[in-house]
């Protein structure tokens, strides 16, 4: 699907959270050491986990809302509280008012405002871009976020500690731009269905009871629940690229030279060795999402699925069991590989399995894959106190392992209800 043939809301988006992503990028990874720098590490990482955990409750609260308020109204109304946050957080770390709390709190909020923008955008994808050419422009976004995450943090590591008022302005005035782009430029793409039924306004209270029961109606999707189940598994290998590879390459691979002609030596680290890792990761995901992306699209998704589950686990095992520098650079390609298999796929796959009427509350609840593998994540790190890195990488892989076997099941299951529904179609 060409530029030329997309939607203006999915043009007007992509060039205003491009943008946006930027900015966001060039203070978020700084943050945490802001806050250890003014609380201390513990009550900062108690605070940030906090609001992790509000952050997912109102995202599935955000996807409620998106199916039935609207799309663009719950954006509109997201990028506005962002805006307001930006503005306290800027204030807070201005020349004429510093308060470390003031930018907890708005740093928070930022995160809730997202966590109700993120359902609705994703939804909006699966409302506009025709089955068959999903996979692609999700793939499109996910690589304009991998770019910002790329470009963001190398702006950011001069101007958040340089001048980190004027780059805070700067998030208020473009937020505020997309404010108006998207209250402008783009339109409402719920099911007209739902719109129609909304002009009948019950109080809060039945708006709480209906969303309690939408979201028993997905979580008894037994197809649904598998896949949230082995994304939280598969969570566990991915989501220690943060964690327990960072601490394995600092801690246990030697100073090793990299490269050597004659007498000129490049020798490199474990803790510049994670950096290189980081780059590649990021540089592999910016550079191959869409081509990668449009190659899985021909294969069976539960192939893709189990193909990812399976390299991830070869990946962590095979990292675990060596210290040897080029074997490690050519895990976190295998690792790399196992991220951008199911980039794009995984999004269209939701969109294919969600109802209309509860797309962006299906989005809502497939974020759980990461928010409770973001949880269970860090206990990678005594593991290694209690089994050694090798076991631990094992144990990580196998877990990897068996999240693929769940796919299976899922995909089988899969299989089987469209089987069904297409045999009953028929007899019709």
């Amino acid at each position: 699907m060409k530029w030329r043939d997309w939607d203006i809301n999915l043009k007007v988006r992509f060039i205003g959270e491009g943008l946006f992503n930027i900015l966001f990028w060039m203070y978020f990874p700084f943050m945490a050491i802001y806050f250890s720098e003014h609380f201390g590490q513990e009550m900062a990482g108690l605070l940030l986990i906090l609001s992790q955990v509000i952050g997912v409750v109102l995202g599935l609260f955000g996807g409620y809302c998106a199916d039935h308020f609207g799309r663009k109204r719950m954006m509109v109304f997201s990028a506005i509280g962002q805006t307001v946050c930006f503005a306290f957080f800027a204030y807070a770390n201005s020349p004429w008012f510093v308060s470390p709390w003031v930018t907890f709190i708005s740093f928070s909020l930022l995160g809730l405002f997202g966590q109700l923008y993120g359902p609705a955008s994703s939804a909006m994808i699966a409302d506009i871009v025709p089955a068959q050419h999903r996979a692609g422009v999700f793939a499109l976004f996910y690589t304009s976020i991998n770019v910002t995450v790329v470009v963001g943090p190398l702006l950011g590591a001069v101007f958040f500690f340089s001048d980190r008022f004027l780059l805070l302005l700067i998030c208020t005035a473009v937020s505020a731009g997309l404010i108006w782009a998207l209250q402008h430029w783009i339109h409402e793409t719920a099911p007209q269905a739902e719109q129609i039924q909304e002009k009948v306004k019950p109080n809060w209270m039945n708006h709480l009871i209906d969303q309690f029961g939408d979201y028993r109606v997905i979580f008894t999707d037994h197809i649904f629940l598998l896949y949230i189940l082995a994304g939280v598994l598969v969570a566990q290998t991915f989501l220690q690229l943060d964690m327990l590879i960072a601490v394995y390459t600092t801690d246990k691979v030697p100073l090793q030279t990299l490269l050597s002609f004659g007498n000129w030596q490049v020798a490199i680290s474990g803790r510049n060795l994670y950096s290189v890792m980081v780059s590649m990761n990021g540089l592999c995901v910016a550079l191959l999402t869409v081509i990668v992306t449009k190659w899985m699209t021909k294969f069976r998704e539960g192939n893709v699925f189990m193909g990812s589950s399976l390299c991830y686990g070869i990946a962590m095992i095979l990292m675990g069991s060596t210290q040897n520098i080029w074997l490690l650079l050519f895990c976190i390609v295998l690792f790399s590989w196992a991220e951008l298999m199911t980039v794009g796929v995984q999004d269209s796959f939701i969109a294919k399995l969600a109802p209309k009427h509860l797309r962006a509350q299906y989005f809502a609840a497939s974020g759980l894959r990461y928010s409770l593998g973001r949880t269970l994540a860090p206990i990678a790190i005594p593991m290694t106190v209690w089994f050694g890195y090798p076991w631990t990488f094992v144990i990580l892989g196998t877990i990897a392992f068996l999240g693929m076997i769940m796919y299976g099941l899922m995909f089988s299951l899969y299989d089987r209800s469209k089987l069904s529904v297409s045999g009953h179609s028929s007899n019709l």
